[in-house]
């Protein structure tokens, strides 16, 4: 896997801008071309996020014009509006994801908030949960500077199902392109934080649940030893723990 071309969906706001310093950082150190999008809503509201909402194709242009000349001259950078007013601003991402051949794509993790939130969910999830490209995600509440912007450890959650692995890839990758260390974590829970019918079991069997939950840490431990001798065989600076 490797990563050429990543698409940063931006609504106007300075909110989303957020997300432009890790991206540009990871564009440059991958020489992957950032593409500056923006998808014309419709019925869109007059403000987003406290500031003004872009409303048409020629000022959304000038806006990712602008926020092009605030970037590293050695970044390679491409802007896209979707002109078409969409209503379904992540489908529109996700569709534009495939057809620019993206290979990541990086965002704010903003969007509704209380009740609209749970019943709608945000971009960011619609995003993920629709999409094939992996997603990175900011939390608005976390400023980066681009000239303190680095990764110097990225966390890996697994459970020992192969299926769930596929974040890993993409991680091994960024931390190639970033000079970053893997740091592989598996959780095993204790008898006192077992969910529903097993915390009921444990009660009635609590050394049989003991045993087993030992077993399911000593198996952790051999299937994390694996992956790390893995990558470790590919020069991966990494570590794990159980």
């Amino acid at each position: 896997m490797t990563i050429n071309n990543i698409l940063v969906p931006l609504d106007g706001s300075k909110l989303a801008e957020t997300v432009l310093p890790l991206a540009s950082m990871l564009a440059e150190q991958n020489k992957a071309k950032l593409i500056l999008f923006h998808v014309i809503e419709q019925h869109a509201p007059d403000t987003i996020h406290g500031e003004r909402h872009l409303i048409g194709e020629m000022e959304a242009g000038a806006y990712l014009d602008q926020l092009t000349h605030t970037l590293s001259e050695s970044v390679n950078v491409d802007r896209h509006v979707h002109s078409s007013a969409e209503k379904d601003v992540a489908d529109s991402i996700v569709e534009h994801s495939r057809e620019l051949g993206v290979d990541l794509i990086a965002m704010c993790a903003h969007g509704q908030s209380g009740l609209q939130k749970r019943i709608f969910g945000n971009i960011a999830q619609e995003v993920l949960s629709r999409g094939d490209v992996p997603v990175l995600l900011i939390s608005p509440e976390k400023e980066l500077e681009a000239q303190s912007c680095t990764c110097q450890c990225i966390l890996v959650p697994l459970d020992g199902d192969s299926d769930h692995e596929a974040g890993l890839d993409m991680a091994v990758e960024l931390s190639k392109s970033c000079h970053a260390k893997l740091h592989l974590v598996m959780v095993i829970p204790e008898i006192s934080s077992l969910p529903g019918e097993q915390a009921a079991s444990a009660v009635l069997l609590p050394n049989a649940t003991s045993a087993l939950l030992e077993l399911d840490c000593e198996e952790g431990e051999l299937y994390l030893t694996d992956l790390i001798g893995m990558l470790l065989e590919k020069n991966i600076n990494v570590t794990g723990e159980v």
